[in-house]
């Protein structure tokens, strides 16, 4: 086998969950970043050749594809690790919570989890993320949290839409996290009473289930 079809510890070309990791990770940072993203850039980055990225994703497509994916994946581990309590309107902020944590903790991914790539359609695990919002909006219907008119995947977008802008806000340096943990809670008190839950109720619920985001940052 040919040195340059080896990579560090002299793995040979086959298929490594901790290399494709790396790639994935070297490239969503070169993108954000604004670096020229190669097969060649990323690969050298990671000390790899480039045969390794057409053997773990095809080309880069491939590679850009799976950029989304880890990102989304990660969101699902997480979201799919809490469990429902007695209060839905709390656990709706819970998982806005762990949203924000998330993508704090993986900033690079999740500035590419929605970038749409040409040809290519969302990851499945992206809407088994959504899916765990409209779940937890239907319960709060179902409790009498939220009005009977209540249509569970409208609501959900539209609780949704805020923690995601706010993210992308923080992320993209035009407000600070402290800007993100003043403001979110409170738009959420009011998306919650508009969906027919009651101010105090709605207080009690976002106090329970807020947990703002850490300051560090990894990519």
């Amino acid at each position: 086998m040919h040195s340059s079809d080896m990579y560090p510890g002299q793995v040979p070309r086959s298929a490594d969950v901790r290399v494709r990791l790396a790639l994935v990770e070297q490239a969503a940072a070169m993108l954000a970043a604004g670096e020229p993203v190669t097969l060649r850039a990323v690969a050298s980055a990671v000390g790899a050749s480039t045969q390794v990225v057409y053997t773990h994703f095809g080309g880069m497509p491939g590679l850009l594809l799976a950029i989304r994916e880890e990102g989304f994946d990660r969101l699902a581990v997480r979201l799919e690790g809490l469990r429902p309590s007695a209060d839905p309107v709390a656990d709706i902020m819970t998982l806005a919570s762990s949203y924000t944590a998330n993508a704090m903790a993986n900033p690079h991914l999740y500035l590419q989890m929605f970038t749409k790539r040409p040809g290519t359609g969302p990851p499945v695990s992206a809407g088994s993320t959504f899916a765990v919002l409209v779940a937890a909006t239907a319960r709060a219907r179902a409790a009498g949290r939220f009005a009977r008119r209540t249509e569970p995947e409208r609501a959900a977008l539209q609780l949704w839409a805020p923690t995601h802008g706010m993210t992308m806000l923080v992320l993209t340096g035009a407000i600070d996290l402290a800007a993100l943990a003043e403001n979110l809670p409170p738009m959420c008190v009011s998306a919650f009473v508009g969906h027919g839950d009651r101010p105090a109720t709605a207080r009690r619920s976002v106090a329970a289930g807020w947990h703002p985001p850490s300051a560090s940052v990894s990519g």
